[in-house]
């Protein structure tokens, strides 16, 4: 298999972005601890891990509950605590006005309640974390970028709001977050406390879907977009990690042999878990052909795929990455009445009523114009990342 070689850009405060070996991993960490504590936005990680029963301080206190996930299997990703600084106090610009974002490029979509906002990747790559509030709602809006998964949870737990930053450590290659409230560590892909003395708390999450700006635009032009305005300087719409989504490459810091072998590493799949089972469906083979229904514990949810999203983990410059098109996931009602899609050119069909519908599952024209089709929470993600956490998954288009 052929290593992956990412360049290290020079920032003061940046990613891992080369492995040529243990020896040289071990120098991009200190390198990039050392900067990370320089930068104003990054200055305060220097107080984290002080709180008493911190997991960031100790993964192992005699205090903690029995942890979720081996704190052995927990690992440096180079920078310190929040030296890959969350947002937490996010600006916004009105979709309208926005003139640096090209129409494929990859921003992740949201709605609560009547609001909807987009967070572009080219700044969610260089931050993995917003602290936001949407509709009243106090939410954790995530991606990470070595498993391509972006999430968004509540942040209340218990009645209590948290504030997340970004631990510096990964799980299963999977960005670790911690609530600054505790210092617990929350695996990004189970959203649950599973070190520290929150473990077993659990964020709820809720449907978000990446999908190219000229869509999220064209549909929502007076919602909210995530600005570059962030108080940090970072190249924006640069892609840290070129060559990365290749689906046979190598992982950035752990190993394929222990992998389950049924797809390459890093197949791109869409995730949807119910109750009691867990489905991974190749991207793929939703390309070009009509909609996809499977059953999920007995309920139906439908899967589409539309060219004309670049993705940000290819090229040097996001705008510019290979096309990998949208995937929808969605539940096929409207009303309580059942529906059946078939595509018709760059959009769908549903059979019931001719109305057509985009990648968004908006309702553009015909009867049902002005509906939209209930979002089902999913992961659209890399093979490695998905069965790593849902190990008893069903693979399907494979």
């Amino acid at each position: 298999m052929t290593r992956l070689t990412i360049p290290l850009v020079a920032l003061t405060t940046s990613l891992i972005l080369a492995v040529c070996g243990a020896d040289a991993l071990s120098q991009d960490r200190n390198a990039l601890s050392e900067n990370g504590a320089t930068e104003s936005g990054v200055a305060e990680s220097a107080q984290v891990g002080t709180m008493e029963n911190s997991a960031l301080a100790n993964m192992r206190d005699a205090d903690f509950p029995e942890p979720l996930i081996d704190p052995d299997q927990v690992q440096s990703g180079g920078p310190p605590p929040d030296g890959i600084p969350p947002i937490d106090e996010p600006t916004f610009e009105t979709a309208s006005q926005i003139d640096w974002l090209e129409p494929q490029e990859p921003v992740l979509s949201l709605a609560v309640g009547e609001e909807t906002r987009a967070y572009p990747l080219q700044v969610m790559t260089w931050h993995e974390i917003v602290n936001d509030t949407v509709a009243g709602t106090p939410l954790a809006v995530t991606y990470c970028p070595l498993c391509n998964s972006g999430v968004a949870f509540e942040r209340e737990v218990a009645g209590e709001v948290l504030t997340f930053g970004t631990s510096g450590r990964l799980f299963q290659d999977n960005l670790v977050m911690y609530d600054r409230q505790s210092e617990s560590l929350w695996p990004q892909l189970t959203g649950e406390a599973s070190i520290g003395v929150r473990t077993g708390e659990q964020l709820v999450a809720i449907p978000l879907g990446t999908v190219p700006w000229a869509d999220f635009a064209a549909a929502n032009p007076e919602d909210k977009v995530l600005s570059k305005d962030t108080g940090f300087n970072r190249p924006y719409g640069q892609n840290p990690y070129v060559g990365y989504d290749q689906s046979d490459g190598d992982l950035l810091f752990g190993s394929e042999d222990d992998l389950d072998a049924r797809l390459l590493v890093k197949e791109r799949v869409i995730g949807v878990s119910g109750s009691s089972s867990n489905v991974a469906y190749v991207r793929d083979a939703l390309v070009g052909l009509d909609p996809v229904e499977i059953d999920l514990d007995g309920e139906p949810v439908v899967l589409w795929h539309v060219p004309g999203q670049s993705s940000a983990l290819d090229t040097e410059q996001i705008s510019e990455g290979l096309d990998v098109g949208t995937v929808g996931v969605f539940t096929p009602e409207v009303g309580g009445e059942a529906l059946t899609f078939e595509r018709q050119g760059e959009g769908f069909v549903d059979t019931q009523t001719q109305s057509t519908w985009d990648v968004l599952g908006n309702a553009t024209d015909g009867p049902l114009a002005g509906e939209h089709l209930p979002g089902v929470t999913h992961l659209d993600t890399f093979w490695f990342s998905w069965v790593l956490f849902h190990p008893d998954t069903t693979v399907r288009g494979g």
